[in-house]
């Protein structure tokens, strides 16, 4: 990909999924123009759509997925090509959350059964009678409270961090175990959540396991027949994290064997739907309003930062790098993460007398970024040195 000077001409924005007006409209439209069918953009913004490397074109530069999630995205590709994926951590966490807790109340308290048992008194006009058959009924679906009971909580992120606080406050026992906790995330955790040392721990204390682990490599398969012989006999398992943590072979065979107890999930799958323990709702977990323009605005922030300043916030392949504007210019460097390329760069700027003003750069795997601010506008001469250094991936100025 060569260099993109910012500024030069409008920024182009493919919009997929129906996003947020909330957030398109944080994109002035005297700089960008907004278009689901948009052939060449700069920017795409996308939901639940798959994405393929067939969508790369010359001009890309940054993925914004209004959600967590990246599983529609390849990555991997994208990252080659020098484009930042960015993603909304958190901003759904608050509705996720309180479909958690509606798992909960309805694994304990036989609701849905009781509910169709009473739609299935609808012939009845007789309002003494009715309420005899309620009373000699409901017998059937008594349930037990959430209070006193323990929630074990795999991954403490920003959902798994809010049902952790939420099951505290209606009684629960909250224990935690995430290997991954940030800093940020251990500041925002309850001093009442118990940390567990390790998955086996968490599993064999818990009533109730909630899984909230993103889906990777080493996550795929997670609850399988190992994991669920930690946990104790009639254990009740959610799963409003990712379809692909559970294995779901080993899944029924816990569920019939009674090692869980039931299974309550928002991603049917065909093997699933009508077993006997399991509950299923039709990917719920985003789906409110408020939700849907939390990750719109957020992410429509990120990627203007991105395309004006450089600024990455919240990306899943490329550092976090944010370098506040000085007078001058500014050159973002994609590279590989490999040695003398920043030295390089400096080198050909030495060379040619340009002042560096400020100046950042992070790595992050394989890839690096950096944010050069100079004195004088760069040439197109300049650019083009700098993308012949052997590691380059792209480069852009902005004015």
């Amino acid at each position: 990909m060569g260099a993109l000077k910012a500024g030069d001409s409008m920024y182009k924005i493919k919009t997929l999924n129906n996003i947020s007006a909330k957030g398109l409209e944080r994109f002035p439209k005297s700089h960008f123009e907004l278009s689901e069918a948009m052939a060449d953009p700069d920017a795409i913004l996308v939901r639940s759509q798959q994405l393929t490397e067939s969508d790369i074109t010359p001009s890309l530069r940054a993925v914004g997925r209004a959600g967590a999630g990246v599983n529609n995205i390849p990555v991997g590709a994208y990252t080659s090509r020098g484009i930042v994926v960015f993603n909304t951590p958190g901003a759904n966490a608050n509705a996720v959350k309180e479909l958690v807790m509606a798992g909960l109340l309805l694994s304990r308290r036989g609701i849905i059964q009781g509910m169709a048992f009473v739609d299935g008194l609808g012939e009845l006009t007789d309002k003494a009678e009715l309420n005899i058959r309620v009373e000699a009924g409901k017998k059937q679906f008594k349930g037990s409270e959430l209070k006193g009971k323990t929630l074990g909580v795999l991954g403490l992120g920003a959902i798994g961090s809010m049902v952790a606080d939420m099951a505290l406050q209606m009684g629960m026992n909250v224990l935690g175990y995430d290997p991954a906790l940030s800093v940020d995330a251990a500041w925002r955790l309850s001093s009442q959540v118990q940390k567990m040392d390790n998955m086996q721990a968490l599993f064999a204390r818990a009533d109730m396991l909630t899984l909230h682990i993103p889906a990777l490599d080493a996550t795929r398969g997670i609850i399988n027949a190992e994991t669920l012989a930690y946990c104790k006999p009639g254990t009740v398992l959610l799963n409003f994290a990712r379809e692909e943590l559970v294995n779901n072979t080993d899944l029924l065979a816990a569920l019939a064997s009674g090692q869980l107890s039931q299974y309550i999930s928002d991603f049917p799958t065909p093997a699933l739907i009508g077993q006997a323990g399991v509950m299923a709702t039709p990917h719920l977990g985003a789906s409110t309003a408020e939700a849907e323009e939390n990750c719109a605005m957020m992410v429509a922030d990120q990627v203007k930062d991105f395309l004006e300043n450089g600024n990455i916030h919240n990306s899943v392949n490329f550092p976090n790098l944010v370098l506040e504007r000085t007078n001058g210019y500014r050159l973002a460097l994609a590279n590989r993460n490999v040695p003398r390329i920043l030295g390089s760069v400096l080198s050909i700027l030495a060379d040619r007398n340009i002042n560096v003003i400020d100046m950042l750069n992070k790595s992050r795997e394989d890839v690096a970024y950096n944010l050069i601010d100079v004195e004088v506008e760069p040439t197109p001469d300049l650019v083009r040195d700098i993308e012949k250094i052997e590691g380059v991936i792209n480069v852009r100025v902005f004015p």
